[in-house]
């Protein structure tokens, strides 16, 4: 395995990511209950995220001076401007996740444009400029979207699985400037600690995994990335991972994580300009989204 070059000699890369979904997934799986726009329990547990977890992941991420990524949808942007600026005054980056999370892979292409266009005016509203990285909220995506994010001007995408090393996404054919960092599954707090009885989420979850056993299941993975030197990307939830008992499960990874001192902390932003940079050629041009 060809050994992947991180600034100044670091191990290897860590961006840490945050989906601020606020509501917008609750009220989503909402839609498929009779009266469900009623569930006023399931959206308050989507609404803790830029309401009360925003505030308490930032004192930890300042504590540690570790860079993040937070994927806002745009609507959950256009109620909490005030949030995704107290964020943005942190140093931390805010990335483009749909507009109301919605699902990608059954839009047209000019639907999608539209979402495109119609959360960049609210980031470009409250951050002064547009954003440059992409999750897909449905956790999938059509075959057209990478497309339309090249064509758009996006930076990179953080959406797919199907490695652990950035690389050029390959587009009819051809590489390009737009750079895919993947995540896994096993990275993703929500899989692990998210529940909510009615409606089923995740559907049929029967409990929440215990603390340490999470936290020792996300020191195993940073462990095997640094051995390997690439690119770990955590992908957590404010509304999961920040909770006063669940985000001493991230204290804990950050500290194991900064005693290293060989990590390379990265918003999703630097990762790509890093990548485009240093490998013009990609490691393998064939890959997911092309």
């Amino acid at each position: 395995m060809e050994k992947i070059q991180w600034p100044q000699g670091r191990k290897c890369a860590v961006m840490l990511t945050f989906d601020l979904d606020g509501d917008t997934t609750w009220a989503n799986g909402n839609r498929d209950y009779p009266g469900g726009e009623h569930f006023i329990k399931s959206t308050s547990i989507g609404q803790y995220g830029p309401k009360r977890s925003a505030d308490m992941l930032l004192e930890v991420l300042g504590r540690y001076q570790v860079p993040a990524t937070f994927f806002v949808p745009g609507q959950v942007a256009e109620r909490n401007p005030l949030v995704i600026e107290k964020i943005a005054a942190a140093g931390h980056e805010i990335g483009h996740h749909g507009y109301t999370h919605e699902r990608f892979f059954d839009k047209t292409p000019q639907e999608q444009i539209e979402i495109f266009q119609k959360s960049q005016e609210i980031y470009t509203k409250i951050l002064g400029k547009p954003v440059t990285g992409f999750r897909t909220p449905s956790g999938d995506w059509s075959v057209e979207t990478p497309s339309i994010l090249h064509q758009l001007g996006f930076s990179y995408s953080s959406s797919m699985r199907g490695d652990d090393r950035p690389y050029r996404t390959v587009i009819d054919g051809k590489e390009t400037d737009l750079i895919e960092i993947p995540t896994r599954w096993e990275l993703d707090d929500y899989v692990e600690m998210a529940y909510n009885f009615f409606p089923a989420e995740p559907c049929g979850q029967d409990r929440i995994s215990g603390y340490s056993c999470v936290l020792d299941n996300f020191t195993r993975e940073f462990d095997g990335y640094r051995r390997y030197g690439l690119c770990c990307v955590f992908m957590m939830h404010p509304q999961v991972t920040g909770t006063p008992g669940k985000i001493q499960i991230l204290e804990k990874l950050l500290a194991h994580m900064t005693a290293k001192g060989d990590v390379w902390f990265a918003t999703g932003e630097q990762v790509a300009q890093w990548w485009r940079k240093t490998y013009p050629i990609a490691l393998n041009t064939t890959k997911e989204g092309k």
